[in-house]
């Protein structure tokens, strides 16, 4: 499995092709339903895949929480996601994912991991409401492969906010405050609902409005329906809107791809183009770069957005 994540460099070169790479793995048979049902994970946020090291239990953790292990010297935090979802596993996870988040390592313990699954994200759909509920809002994307398997994209992000990885919003929105710009709006896009709760929490303690989308597409969709409506009234679309903030992974468009088609549409000219990501590691910040990003800020740190923020739509 390790030679399945050597190769960074090829994968850099996928930056504004709209194409990812997702590791696919399982949580084993659901005793209630008879189903094993496939997930998938962006090779980017994948470090190591393992057998399960020796966990030590800790007191006082969510009970997802497994416990943590020791991994070249660190504590790393890990989480059973069977235990998380409310599933009743046919048997015990076997393997543990290792991953890393704005530069937070954890692992996930699932029965076990399929291949690596290179695809357009316009094959990534977003999933149907039925889905969505029954998932407790846990897929942010699904896509079918040929045999008919669904690959359901779990929303990481919901997974660590709920298992207290980023701490409570009474402390991360504290130090956020006013900016007196009343006249000024930011247009975001994220498919993760976590994300677009914090998002929305960090611009209403600015005091700026904001316009939001579910994923690239849908963002391309509006952005392109305001820029024909500013021509049309002969105003420039950067009275309407200053700050366009995206995340990286979303179905149907990724944040390259929109990027780039908002950088090559010279109705957006002067607007700058905020990305807003869990992959914040030196790799992705280049392909950031690559596609015309002018500035990038890690997620689930509000204080750092709000500053950048500040300082664009000034």
């Amino acid at each position: 499995m390790s030679d399945l994540l050597k190769n960074i460099d090829a994968r850099t070169k996928l930056a504004g092709t709209n194409k990812l790479e997702i590791l696919m793995f399982s949580l084993g048979k659901d005793v209630r339903t008879g189903r094993e049902e496939t997930f998938g994970i962006n090779v980017f946020k994948v470090r190591e895949v393992m057998r399960i090291p020796e966990i030590t239990r800790a007191p006082e953790m969510p009970p997802a929480v497994e416990g943590m292990v020791s991994l070249r010297g660190a504590l790393v935090p890990v989480i059973d996601l069977a235990k998380y979802i409310g599933m009743e596993a046919e048997s015990k996870p076997e393997i543990m994912i290792v991953t890393e988040y704005n530069g937070h390592t954890q692992g996930f313990l699932v029965k076990a991991v399929d291949n690596i699954l290179r695809l357009d994200w316009s094959a990534m759909r977003v999933p149907p409401a039925m889905l969505a509920a029954e998932m407790g809002g846990l897929v942010t994307a699904i896509t079918e492969l040929k045999d008919k398997r669904l690959v359901m994209m779990m929303d990481v992000e919901k997974v660590l906010a709920e298992t207290g990885h980023f701490g409570s919003d009474e402390v991360i929105f504290k130090s956020v405050k006013p900016l007196g710009m009343a006249d000024r709006t930011v247009f975001f896009a994220d498919d993760s609902s976590v994300a677009r709760n914090q998002i929305t929490k960090t611009l209403d303690a600015m005091g700026v409005k904001h316009i939001s989308a579910i994923n690239g597409r849908q963002a391309w969709e509006e952005l392109s329906r305001m820029a024909a409506s500013a021509e049309a009234s002969k105003t420039p679309l950067k009275n309407l809107i200053q700050v366009i903030l995206t995340d990286v992974e979303m179905p149907e468009m990724d944040g390259y791809m929109l990027t780039r088609k908002i950088k090559a549409d010279k109705r957006f000219a002067g607007i700058p183009v905020l990305m807003h990501s869990s992959l914040s590691n030196s790799q992705n910040q280049q392909m950031g770069k690559s596609v015309g990003v002018d500035e990038y800020v890690p997620k689930f740190e509000p204080q750092k957005l709000a500053q950048t923020l500040a300082r664009l739509l000034a």
